[in-house]
């Protein structure tokens, strides 16, 4: 039995209890989120008492669902400061990239309180429809949906900043790089939010359109209800993402694959047998694994092992157990 951590490089970030370096820092994502953040609230504000002062309940919706945008995207703000905060903590065995992943577990929950309470209000309306003011609903509305695409293009430009960076230092590191989609979750939660809310203010102009030209006054409690489906629907596809990483259930990823590729490679020669493999991710690109070989190779050795599995620069940290006989 020969249990070791690795090595490896790793790329650059927090120190893990072992000395390894995680990543979990994206200064240019902690930077937009914080001003989308504000503009997000300013205009909530603007919707939600326009929608009220005009009667439009799709205005209304768009600007609830917008609260829960800023508080999304407020929580990604705030997980990225106490990662960064947090990053020397060696209680942290892995860094504190999670924070983040919790941070987009979270909002999407919240999110799901707030489609309740669209489909509530819009039900509510299409039973006892009320006189909407379309001129100046359509108004605000469409400055909701500028201050999304606005948002939507300064959180673009933080992750592709990030992912060029990020994607240099490691080529540099270690001269090549293997494409697995890092994907920062947290950046990614806050851009799908205000994309999500992109959709719905256009939906509350079409709606508003419908019933202003073609006195279709319950388009606009319908495309809130459409709306609210709309948003659930992502919910849980951040729900899903966010959740196979705090259970660690990716046992599906790729990485995996290429680990046991790379033990096939020398099965033959080093008369192994892979008995046991558990692979999970500790940082936005960064995997783990401890694995147990089988073997009655007397020579083999751990580093060995760890040095086949040094070409996936992704796999930052290695436990080894070798079974003789």
């Amino acid at each position: 039995m020969n249990p070791a951590p690795s090595n490896s490089p790793s790329p650059p970030g927090a120190l893990c209890s072992h000395g390894h370096a995680f990543d979990a820092g994206n200064p240019a994502a902690e930077r937009g989120t914080r001003v989308v953040m504000w503009l997000t609230l300013v205009t909530m504000v603007v919707e939600i008492t326009a929608g009220w002062w005009f009667n439009s309940m799709a205005l209304l919706a768009d600007g609830w669902h917008m609260s829960s945008h800023a508080v999304a995207i407020g929580l990604s703000a705030l997980a990225y400061s106490t990662a960064r905060r947090l990053a020397s903590d060696r209680r942290f065995a892995f860094g504190t990239w999670k924070i983040e992943v919790l941070a987009g577990y979270t909002s999407a929950l919240f999110l799901l309180g707030v489609v309740a309470l669209m489909v509530i209000g819009s039900v509510d309306r299409l039973l006892e429809p009320q006189p909407i003011r379309y001129a100046e609903a359509m108004a605000v509305g469409v400055l909701g949906l500028l201050v999304n695409v606005v948002s939507a293009i300064i959180l673009g430009r933080a992750g592709h900043d990030h992912g060029h960076d990020h994607g240099h230092d490691h080529a540099h590191a270690h001269g090549h790089a293997h494409g697995h989609g890092h994907q920062d979750l947290n950046l990614h939660a806050a851009y799908l939010h205000v994309i999500a809310d992109a959709a719905t203010s256009v939906l509350a102009i079409m709606a508003l359109a419908g019933g202003w030209f073609w006195g279709w006054g319950w388009l606009d409690p319908v495309m809130g209800i459409v709306g609210a489906v709309l948003v659930a629907l992502w919910a849980r596809g951040l729900i899903t993402k966010t959740g196979k990483v705090l259970l660690d259930r990716e046992m599906d990823h790729p990485v995996v694959g290429e680990i046991r590729e790379v033990i096939a490679e020398h099965a033959e020669a080093r008369r192994l047998h892979l008995t046991d493999l558990h692979v999970w991710r500790v940082g936005r690109g960064a995997w783990a694994c401890a694995l147990t070989l089988a073997t009655p190779d007397p020579v083999l050795t751990a580093d060995e092992v760890r040095h086949w599995l040094s070409v996936h620069e992704e796999i930052v940290h290695v436990t080894i157990e070798l079974q003789r006989g």
